[in-house]
């Protein structure tokens, strides 16, 4: 999904505008979610950019886009282009903690 949404349109509100896109969004994200997955992919993990333009926008990671949303509202931003592009993901192990750190039983430096 790659998309630029504006935010004032003659005759449209511009709080309903907002809504309807963040609405686009969830939208395409909850029908990836839902395709089957291939042999060996874990999940669907999802590769996001975000900026006022297609030309400006950088990587963000997805669970930030909708906070990333409302600055762009708040500040009274024209319009916001996003990209949501579906890529298989894999689980990984978390890392081990090391069982004895330099911390006593009550969780403070000595």
């Amino acid at each position: 999904m790659r998309k630029t949404y504006l935010l004032n349109i003659e005759g449209k509100n511009r709080e309903r505008l907002v809504e309807a896109s963040k609405h686009d969004i969830r939208k395409y994200v909850r029908r990836e979610r839902g395709r089957a997955l291939p042999p060996g992919v874990d999940f669907w993990d999802f590769e996001c950019k975000f900026g006022s333009n297609e030309a400006t926008a950088a990587p963000v990671h997805f669970a930030t886009l909708m906070g990333l949303i409302d600055t762009v509202v708040q500040e009274g931003g024209e319009q916001f282009y996003v990209e949501v592009v579906t890529k298989p993901g894999h689980r990984t192990a978390r890392p081990q903690v090391a069982a004895n750190a330099s911390v006593d039983d009550e969780g403070f430096d000595e």
